[in-house]
């Protein structure tokens, strides 16, 4: 990294944008090839979920309208409700899959961008046969903090629903723009769970804690950083979504697929360009918060916890130095 983590507490939203385009410009190797092993698959799984389940959810809607104009009873009648029946099932059969491909390869690159960049700040030898040999270990510590983090977003959700159907009740909600303001507001609630739950996935890599401690660790930290995380995760969450509309209004018409190619080449491109910007940035955002807090991390510390992944490292019981404050 171009920048020491005392001066990191300066960068804007901006030197944010330009250090992890630097990070990834000055190891691109290393990227490149994390790129090619977990982003592309995960970018293609994206984008095939939303052509796939157009195709199969326009496959029931079709039967559906059909079963209107066939006798009930009928042979034909039957064969088309057990086709519906087969196609629903397939339709969440693929759902399922997709939500367990998309976290395994989703955590998996957390994983191996955050141990990168920790590597790059230590100065840390890395190769990429030892980073995946190292990943499996860091994605288990992930996977305890996505569950906790998962948690609190379905408690949100409820509580949020809970609230909407009280304040319409009571009258609090009676025209749209009471709609209006209450959507703002659960969105930037719910933005803010994102950005606390971005961190803590960092935080669980780097340091000695994961789960509820690592979210309460992030949300500590991130406080006097809020607008600069906020607007990237922002920028990247818009980007994405408007990756993800522009692929549906492609369609999945077989009589336009070849005309499209290109333009869902294109798209992954840009999906496999946004996520690497996201996990990059979102690690820079921690050294960046670190230092806003005046907390240092140790070097030589910090190595030697990311030693500890590859099994090679016997820990020091005072490694946790690396968390202390220094004075403003």
């Amino acid at each position: 990294m171009d920048i020491e983590q005392e001066q990191a507490h300066n960068l804007d939203i901006f030197g944010v944008i330009k250090e992890s385009i630097n990070v990834v410009v000055s190891w691109k190797t290393i990227f490149s090839q994390i790129t090619l092993l977990h982003i592309f698959p995960l970018s293609i799984i994206f984008l095939s979920h939303i052509y796939i389940s157009e195709w199969l959810f326009g496959e029931i809607l079709y039967d559906e309208d059909l079963l209107l104009f066939t006798r009930e009873g009928s042979p034909t009648y039957n064969d088309i409700v057990d086709l519906i029946h087969t196609e629903k099932m397939l339709f969440l059969i693929f759902t399922i899959l997709y939500y367990i491909f998309v976290i395994i390869f989703s955590l998996i690159s957390t994983s191996a961008v955050v141990y990168t960049i920790a590597c790059i700040y230590t100065a840390k030898e890395l190769t990429f046969r030892k980073l995946m040999r190292v990943v499996p270990r860091v994605w288990q510590r992930l996977m305890v903090t996505f569950m906790w983090s998962s948690f609190v977003v379905f408690a949100y959700n409820i509580a949020s629903c809970f609230v909407l159907v009280f304040a319409i009740n009571i009258g609090a909600i009676t025209d749209g723009w009471g709609l209006m303001i209450f959507l703002i507001t659960y969105l930037t609630g719910f933005a803010y769970i994102g950005i606390v739950w971005q961190l803590a996935c960092v935080i669980s890599v780097l340091e000695d804690i994961s789960g509820i401690q690592a979210i309460s660790k992030s949300k500590d930290l991130i406080q006097g950083k809020t607008m600069v995380a906020g607007t990237i995760y922002v920028l990247v969450n818009t980007s994405f979504a408007g990756i993800q509309l522009e692929t549906v209004m492609l369609g999945p018409d077989p009589m336009q697929q070849w005309g499209n190619i290109s333009a869902y080449a294109i798209l992954c491109v840009a999906l496999v360009v946004l996520i690497l910007f996201g996990l990059v940035s979102q690690t820079i955002i921690y050294f960046v918060c670190k230092s806003y807090h005046h907390e240092v991390i140790d070097k030589p510390s910090l190595a030697d916890h990311l030693e500890e992944f590859t099994g090679e490292y016997m820990p020091l019981l005072d490694r946790d130095v690396q968390l202390g404050k220094i004075p403003a």
